[in-house]
């Protein structure tokens, strides 16, 4: 299985008007293939939309591309409001969650790290013996590698039910010596570059 990650930079106050556009569709389009979360950015990069859809493998996304093209409502009509598009492919690790309907959030953190080449299975490593030590402070949404867009990328998302209690479960598991997994004597850093946004979920995305 895979994720599509769609990263859209949109025109200063074009927000409002592109949601609504993907609102008028979206039902439509979900009948051709599974839309797991729609995001726009609160904090980190702003102007920015997220969505994410779920697909077999990639030869099933090329048909439902292929025909949801051919329909006169996909895509939405917002290009006039499009800076840049950012198209990105994703497996979920084997010990991750799934991206599930339901409520989460409202806040979701995305925090993406550029894995240096080559070190991704010892960051898998080092994850694996933490992760459940951390899961039980805070829920996570899905961990997942780049397969197709940017290499060696490394992308989690976490939701919490408001800033302060993201606040709280980070210091705490940090403190406790949970989380960040710490690196084995020897190990060189994996981590190359971070990012992180808070994201909130649009009216019609199916996580919430």
């Amino acid at each position: 299985m895979i994720y599509e990650l769609r990263t859209y930079d949109l025109k200063l106050r074009a927000l409002p008007e592109v949601i609504k556009r993907f609102g008028d569709s979206i039902e439509k389009r979900q009948k051709l293939s599974t839309m797991v979360a729609f995001w726009y950015t609160e904090i980190g990069p702003l102007n920015q939309i997220i969505h994410c859809w779920q697909y077999e493998d990639a030869a099933e996304r090329g048909r439902v591309r292929s025909e949801a093209v051919k329909q006169d409502w996909w895509p939405p009509n917002i290009g006039e409001f499009i800076l840049k598009q950012t198209v990105e492919l994703f497996i979920p690790w084997d010990n991750s969650p799934l991206l599930t309907p339901g409520k989460h959030g409202p806040y979701y953190e995305m925090r993406s790290y550029l894995i240096q080449p080559g070190l991704m299975a010892q960051a898998k490593a080092r994850w694996a013996k933490k992760l459940d030590e951390r899961t039980a402070r805070s829920p996570l949404a899905v961990v997942m590698e780049g397969d197709v867009g940017t290499a060696s990328k490394l992308v989690h998302i976490w939701p919490y039910q408001s800033l302060d209690e993201r606040i709280k479960i980070r210091n705490q598991a940090k403190t406790e010596g949970i989380w960040p997994p710490k690196n084995e004597p020897g190990d060189t850093v994996e981590v190359l570059t971070q990012e992180n946004k808070i994201m909130l979920p649009a009216p019609f995305s199916p996580m919430q």
